[in-house]
Parts: structure tokens; C-alpha cells; sequence
């Protein structure tokens, strides 16, 4: 289906999508406890190649729409760096050796290419929600798991090269990575507004209260975002009780592999797309963000500027566990044209019967969401990560993507050389005991340093420094 591209000239802002590349160690060690597809997968062989290429097509394909792009780059892994630190010793290859004799799981997690999902990257809170009218980032500890908690140093890094300009990007360092404040960036945190520019309504999504443990919690899975970081968060960025809202995940669903809310419910703009059992009240999650946005109107007719939509999707029409498998709810809502949204889903929302019919009925309701566009990202959701897993959500006016370096900017130019790069450096296949091999751990290097400079990033990893 021909898609519009959107209209640019007259557009005061605009919301960048920042997609991570796959890096060269993309494997499937089953590391995420609570994501069923990552537990699912493990042992199998994985296709770093294939992994990376994906990414990099679903990228120029959202580019092509006319939508802004950027590129995230990878974490150095395997993490030497780290691996050094728990006391392995000796050369390069002597710490990988010892490291897979001893203890096999420490060094897959050592060489997990999570940071691919930017979606965890931080939690991004645009100029016009802030005191300081500066877009704020917040890197996430993703102090759940150990393979992710070790991203979040190179990851500020990464970020306060791309925005590299203090009249306009303020970057926090990661809350204390302590289990009280568990932060799992955007994964739990979205944004309504009537268009970018304008202040909206940003929500933040919790599994448990680190401090009030009479607040249900799940059983069986852990809950990954607490309320204490969600809260930090926001006074970091200078946001104010106006325009936030704190909301309860349904404790239920993390312990049916919901690990985080984009699993569940995403939002664009005046669209808030989710499953009914998404939150603990959904009626009283309405209702609360019905009463932060007084001016809106909760319709389902002709789009204008001050409607509200909920669509809200019901367990009879598309059962949970469909939910979860086909990612629907891990999808990237983007606007194309004013009043015209569309779906970027995984081919397997097309392969799953509920959800196919799900979202037919969709196109036909009287919504802004007018297409869907469905993209291969196998490799990613066989990780447990789908489309909105692969990206972090950027918005920003002119003068601060201008302020952006361009050189992490999608273009036809970039597009070629970054998929040049992925076929010069990167394996087809690569099993969990591949990790231990030191060519693998040169080849990334290798791949990282080129890629550093592709992008203007400088030295940000610590075989640079």
C-alpha cells in the first residue's frame, strides 16, 4: 500500500525515531527471564548478519515514509571491560576462555547485544514538557538484569554525542542501580499530545512500589520499573504534576510475560492504542488522563486537534497471549500527514489470525490510524524485542535537529555504507559458544572503531580510551 509522506515544510516539530543497530554479537543465550520469546530461543544459532540488515531496512523504510531517522550505535561486546572487573585475568583471550570454562552464562551475558533495543536506551522528555525548555535524557539502569545493567554508562555516552549542544539537550547519569530504583527507560514511559511542539502528557508506566509494599506486585515474574524511578525520572527532567501521570501495570499480565508496558500499550500524539487488561484501573487510568487533558474530548469521530482516542482492545477480540506472541502492542504508531497515523508491526501480526483480523477492523474504525505496514524483524523478535523495542522516540523542533549531529541522521548515502559495513564485518551464524572465541572479539572491535567514525561518535568505548 503507497504510504504519504508527511508534510514537512509546515511541521514545527517532529519526532525522531532512533533505532539501535544489531551489534556483531547478536545471539540467543535466553538471558531475559520474564520475556518468554528471549526464553524461548536460547541455545539456538543466530544470524548477526541477518539480525543487522533487518534493522537497518526497517530503518530506511520508516526514512522513506519521510520520517526522521536515526541510528543508535552498539554496545563493545563481548565486555572485557567488565569481565576484568569480576576478576578474570591475562590477555584478551585468556579473560574470554576462562570466563566461558568458568562460568559459561556470566560471559554470554557479557557478550548480549540487548542495547539494540533503544527503546530501554533512557527516558527522553521533549523541550516543550521541561522547566528549562531543553529535551532531557535519562540513560535507564536496567538494573533487572545484569547483561543490560552493564549498557547504561556507554549508552549516556553514545547519546551526549548525538546531542551534543547544552543550550538545547541536558543528559542526567543513570538513577543508583539499586532495586528500589529499577528503570527501564521508554519501554514504560509514553507521551500524548495534540502535536509535538505543544506540552502534552507524559505517562509513566510501573510494575511494583519499592517503598509501599501493600501495592499489588506480580508473583511469579519480576516487575522491572519501579514507581521511586519513575518518579526520580520526572524531577530530573524538570517535569511538573501537570503534565505527568504515574499509572499502575496490571501485575497479572508481567507474570504472563508482559515485562514491560510497550508490550501492552503504546500512544502517539492524541492515540492511546492498548490492551484491556494493560493496566491495574483502566478506567481510572482514563479518567486520569481525561482530567490532565481538560481541552480533549474522548471521540471516536472526524479527527481534531483537541480529540483523545482510546482504543482500547479487548481480550474477546484478540486474546492476550496472541497479544504477547505477535507483538501488536510493540508496534511504532507514527504520523505520516496531520489526522493520518500509521502502524509499523512485525510480520507476525499478519500471521497471527486475532490480530490480523484485529487490526482489518482497525482501518475500518474512524481513527487517525489509517495503514499498516508490516516489516521483517525475525532475528529481533525471536530475541523478544518487535518494532517500538528497536527504537527510542526523539521529539524535537527545528532548531534542535539542527543542533543534532547529522552525521547519526538517516539518508540514502548513510544507509548504503552502514549496510556495506554490516556485510564487511559481520558473521551469519553465531552459536552461545562462539562467544569465546578472540577473532570475534577483534572482529567487533574492528567493526565498532569504523563505526564510530561513520557516525562522528569519537571514542566512546573503552578500547578507544
Amino acid at each position: 500500500m503507497a504510504l504519504q509522506a508527511p508534510q514537512r515544510d509546515k511541521a514545527l516539530s517532529f519526532e525522531a525515531n532512533f533505532d539501535g543497530l544489531v551489534g556483531p554479537t547478536h545471539n540467543y543465550a535466553g538471558l531475559s527471564y520474564g520475556n518468554i520469546a528471549s526464553q524461548g530461543s536460547a541455545q539456538a544459532s543466530s544470524n548477526p548478519k541477518q539480525a543487522a540488515l533487518q534493522g537497518l531496512q526497517k530503518m530506511k523504510s520508516l526514512s522513506d515514509l519521510g520520517l526522521i531517522q536515526g541510528v543508535l550505535a552498539p554496545q563493545e561486546r563481548p565486555d572485557v571491560h567488565t569481565l576484568r572487573q569480576l576478576g578474570f585475568s591475562g590477555t584478551d583471550a585468556q579473560v574470554l576462555d576462562k570466563a566461558y570454562r568458568e562460568n559459561p552464562a556470566l560471559l554470554a551475558a557479557c557478550s548480549s547485544a540487548s542495547s539494540m533495543w533503544t527503546a530501554n536506551a533512557a527516558t527522553v522528555s521533549p523541550s516543550a514538557d521541561t522547566q528549562d525548555n531543553r529535551v532531557h535524557f535519562t540513560p535507564a539502569n536496567l538494573n533487572n538484569k545484569f547483561h543490560r545493567a552493564i549498557e547504561h554508562p556507554v549508552t549516556g555516552r553514545i547519546l551526549s554525542r548525538i546531542f551534543n549542544n547544552d543550550e538545547y539537550f541536558c543528559h542526567h547519569p543513570a538513577l543508583p542501580s539499586q532495586d528500589a530504583f529499577g528503570d527501564e527507560g521508554a519501554a514504560n514511559h509514553t507521551r500524548l499530545c495534540t502535536d509535538y511542539h505543544q506540552p502534552g502528557l507524559e505517562l509513566f508506566v510501573y510494575g511494583r512500589s519499592a517503598f509501599n509494599p501493600h501495592l499489588p506486585a506480580p508473583q511469579r515474574y519480576p516487575a522491572r520499573q519501579t514507581l521511586e524511578a519513575s518518579r526520580a525520572v520526572a524531577r530530573l527532567h524538570g517535569l511538573s504534576e501537570h503534565n505527568t501521570l504515574f499509572i499502575a501495570q496490571n501485575p497479572a499480565i508481567i507474570d504472563q510475560g508482559v515485562f514491560h508496558n510497550d508490550v501492552i500499550a503504546v500512544g502517539n500524539q492524541n492515540v492511546l492504542f492498548f490492551h484491556e487488561s494493560a493496566f491495574l484501573d483502566s478506567k481510572a487510568t482514563l479518567a486520569a488522563i481525561q482530567a490532565k487533558l481538560p481541552s480533549s474530548g474522548v471521540k471516536n469521530t472526524e479527527l481534531a486537534n483537541n480529540e483523545l482516542y482510546f482504543i482500547e482492545v479487548s481480550e474477546a477480540d484478540v486474546p492476550l497471549a496472541d497479544a504477547i506472541s505477535s507483538y501488536l502492542f510493540n508496534t511504532q504508531i507514527v504520523t505520516i500527514s496531520p489526522g493520518h497515523m500509521v502502524i509499523i508491526a512485525p510480520l507476525e501480526c499478519a500471521h497471527t489470525p486475532s490480530v490480523s483480523a484485529y487490526l482489518d477492523k482497525l482501518l475500518s474504525l474512524n481513527t487517525p490510524i489509517k495503514d499498516v505496514y508490516f516489516m521483517d524483524v525475525k532475528q529481533s523478535m525471536r530475541n523478544g524485542g518487535g518494532p517500538a523495542c528497536l527504537r527510542l522516540r526523539v521529539a524535537l523542533n527545528q532548531a534542535e535537529l539542527a543542533a543534532t549531529n547529522p552525521a547519526c541522521l538517516l539518508d540514502e548515502v548513510l544507509f548504503t555504507r552502514l549496510n556495506s559495513w554490516v556485510e564487511t564485518h559481520y558473521r551469519d551464524r553465531l552459536s552461545v559458544s562462539d562467544l569465546r572465541d578472540p577473532n570475534l572479539l577483534q572482529e567487533s572491535r574492528s567493526a565498532l572503531d569504523e563505526l564510530s567514525q561513520i557516525l562522528n561518535l569519537g571514542s566512546v568505548y573503552e578500547f578507544q580510551r
